[in-house]
């Protein structure tokens, strides 16, 4: 099951839908490898669609990654919750009257909406992009204000369905957190992203567009670091997936982020109730 790199299994696909932090970055810098990794695969004539679950529009992430040390030419498109989150908004399905909760960073999703941002007690229903502060707020920071909201019977829209991701040598909680919470709690929730499966249908036509014509599910690898995003979504979606090892599981799949143990790793992902066709710690090619 573990690989040494990309390069063990390329041949058998067309096109990567490939994580974005946790696989490429860690939330400051590039793992090393991952730009030719990717630049390898596309040079064989692969197609490369990053797909995350930022809970931002995806023009706002190529200067990003340019600056963390992942070039625009080592793939084609990116696909963002946030991109399908911002259309779900401007349709107006659940109002255009919206209490927001999460960092200034994602204020971009409601450009071009029409949908207005209010305080809480004019709210039509919730978004939520992930804590205020994420260094130091989870999602028991937001317990009795979400007890008040639920009873309000307020929808709430999850732009990012992680739970934790890494920032540099830290873990931090995402928009999942809360949503999940809020779900406990039993209040509605409305997802967008991995591993839900609209965003896979968009991803699919996406792919199509950059190919130039439909690509086979069974042509399609998934690349991810969540057993609980990545892979689940993938399975669903009737995708073969590749788990990056050294990422959010780390500590659950080895010793170290540099060596899984494969019978740790087969463990993480049967808890998960997920497979993958291959394992490796980082992406490299």
């Amino acid at each position: 099951m573990l690989i040494s790199g990309l390069s063990a299994i390329a041949a058998r696909y067309d096109a990567l839908l490939c994580d974005v932090w946790g696989v490429l970055h860690n939330g400051r810098e590039a793992y090393p490898g991952v730009a030719d990794a990717l630049g390898r695969f596309r040079a064989g004539g692969g197609r490369v669609l990053l797909l995350s679950n930022a809970p931002r529009p995806s023009t706002t992430l190529p200067e990003m990654f340019e600056r963390m040390g992942i070039p625009h030419d080592v793939y084609d498109g990116i696909l963002t919750s946030g991109d399908a989150t911002r259309t779900y908004l401007g349709s107006r399905t659940l109002g255009d009257a919206c209490y927001y909760i999460g960092p200034d960073r994602d204020l971009a999703l409601f450009d071009g909406t029409g949908v207005e941002r209010v305080d809480e007690a004019q709210a039509a229903f919730i978004l939520v992009t992930g804590p205020f502060n994420d260094e130091i707020e989870g999602p028991e920071d937001y317990r009795r204000q979400f007890e008040n909201l639920v009873a309000r019977r307020l929808p709430l829209v999850c732009a990012n369905p992680d739970i934790i991701v890494e920032r540099g040598s830290k873990h931090i909680y995402c928009a999942g957190a809360l949503a999940a919470l809020y779900e406990e709690l039993g209040g509605e929730v409305v997802y967008f992203g991995k591993p839900h499966r609209p965003i896979y249908e968009v991803a699919r036509r996406r792919l199509a567009d950059i190919a130039g014509g439909p690509v086979a599910d069974a042509r399609i690898l998934a690349v991810g670091d969540g057993p609980l995003t990545d892979m689940l979504g993938a399975g669903d979606a009737g995708i073969d997936a590749l788990f990056v090892t050294g990422g959010i599981a780390a500590a659950d799949c080895g010793p170290a982020p540099e060596s899984p143990d494969e019978a740790r790793v087969e463990a993480v992902l049967a808890r998960a109730g997920v497979r993958a066709v291959a394992a490796m710690p980082r992406l490299v090619w």
